[in-house]
């Protein structure tokens, strides 16, 4: 397995035997829910960025939670096609760190911005 395929795994879809439709969608709409996270963190920070501008060091929480999203977005993909592949190869599902890298990300913008909140009420 070349880097690049390790990064960006190719389509599942082309190895071993289709699954349950059931197990196939229920990894589907996974997907969908961290694309929609990513969404709603790119939105959050491109507003922080656009709409506060006032408040000094808001630019460095939108640029967090804008990588925030990419990285959530990133490995959505990666996830979905290793746990396509594995129920299609009837291997055991890949462990994954998004909910850790979600969890570390959530708790750093929510540190940064109640400094923010703080330096900017002094």
């Amino acid at each position: 397995m070349t880097l690049r395929d390790r990064i960006v795994p190719p389509d599942p879809r082309a190895v071993g035997d289709e699954p349950d439709y059931r197990f196939t969608l229920a990894n589907e709409r996974t997907f969908l829910a961290w694309i929609r996270t990513a969404l709603a963190l790119s939105a959050g920070g491109l507003a922080s960025v656009a709409l506060l501008d006032e408040i000094p060091g808001v630019d460095v929480l939108g640029l967090g939670l804008l990588a925030l999203a990419f990285l959530t977005a990133a490995s959505a993909y990666r996830r979905w096609a290793l746990a396509e592949r594995s129920m299609r190869v009837n291997a055991p599902l890949p462990s994954s760190r998004l909910p850790m890298l979600m969890a570390i990300g959530t708790a750093v913008v929510a540190l940064a911005a109640a400094v923010i909140l703080v330096v900017d009420a002094t």
